[in-house]
């Protein structure tokens, strides 16, 4: 039991939805609002007071887009771009200002050009310094999380805790594995989300950003492409021959000349100057069949493989 209740300490779940009772837990288990701006966000978000994408300003992919947040004042569309920039090729950038002073509030909106690079930057951006302020990076809750009410309304994540309204379950502060018993049938009730019990991760573990849902079209271009990758893999398995190669330091008398070797016992090379394996079996346990591979030799080079698009053309050698 004892060892039981040691590891839900070192244990951590994230919110997937948002719901301002359960935000306003450590542990996600309460049922009652235990704060007056916790309530306002609850009034907000059952009478459908908040829209997401009603904001004119936001533009760009959301799943493109970072948070970053805990700027200094300091900080400069310029200098933001600049150290953001190290993650990828930024399409967009909006530092929020104040209406009335235009004085930056701190956080910002960057928009990169691929998702790649979006998640690149998440997990590498996260506490790093930015004109002398160690900053958070998180993805675009304002637009990807269902139920999402902003701090200005009593919701948000994390905070300070001088504030008196720390907000759990966001990348900063992780809900807690619970300690004590689940209230299961209130929270039911309420429509809170239940926590993952049994599934809870370390708070070493960096949770993954929602991930966009491909198209039909998308799926299946995805699909091709990866079984044009694995049927290539096939000729890329050759590093037994390729090592072979190297180490008989063959050279070639002129840069386009194309040498006969022998490698092994089983793989060799034709007079075209091709690979042939009748039947071959990899060491990684990998029938290879009937495989050409051309391999080139250039002056003061070690051998290197040169492969095709249409690599499997026949039976055996024509040496």
């Amino acid at each position: 039991m004892s060892g039981s209740r040691s590891n839900n300490v070192n244990s951590v779940f994230y919110a997937e939805t948002y719901h301002p009772i359960q935000a306003g837990s450590i542990d996600g288990t309460d049922t009652l609002p235990h704060d007056n701006a916790v309530y306002r966000a609850l009034l907000c978000s059952q009478a459908g007071l908040y829209d997401p994408f009603g904001d004119p300003k936001v533009k760009g992919n959301p799943y493109c887009t970072i948070f970053v947040g805990h700027l200094s004042h300091l900080t400069t569309e310029e200098s933001l771009r600049k150290a953001m920039s190290k993650y990828g090729k930024v399409k967009n950038l909006r530092l929020v200002r104040h209406i009335v002073t235009g004085a930056s509030r701190g956080y910002a909106f960057v928009e990169f050009e691929t998702e790649r690079e979006m998640r690149r930057a998440y997990e590498d951006a996260h506490h790093s310094l930015i004109d002398d302020s160690e900053v958070l990076v998180d993805y675009n809750r304002q637009q990807l999380m269902p139920g999402w009410i902003p701090r200005r309304l009593g919701g948000g994540l994390a905070g300070r805790k001088e504030s008196g309204q720390l907000r759990f379950g966001g990348r900063e502060k992780p809900f807690r594995a619970p300690l004590r018993s689940i209230p299961w049938d209130d929270l039911k009730r309420l429509g809170i989300p239940l926590p993952p019990e049994g599934r809870y991760m370390s708070r070493f573990q960096v949770p993954s950003p929602p991930r966009r849902k491909r198209s039909s079209v998308e799926r299946e271009e995805h699909s091709h492409r990866r079984q044009k990758h694995e049927d290539r893999s096939v000729v890329y398995d050759f590093e037994l021959a390729t090592y072979q190669i190297q180490r008989n330091k063959q050279w070639a008398k002129s840069p386009s000349q194309r040498q006969t070797m022998h490698v092994g016992t089983s793989l060799g090379v034709g007079n075209s100057g091709q690979w042939c394996g009748e039947h071959t079996h990899h060491p990684l346990g990998l029938t290879l069949g009937s495989v050409w591979i051309t391999i080139i030799l250039r002056r003061n080079e070690k051998a290197m493989p040169y492969f095709h698009d249409s690599y499997v053309t026949g039976t055996g050698c024509d040496s």
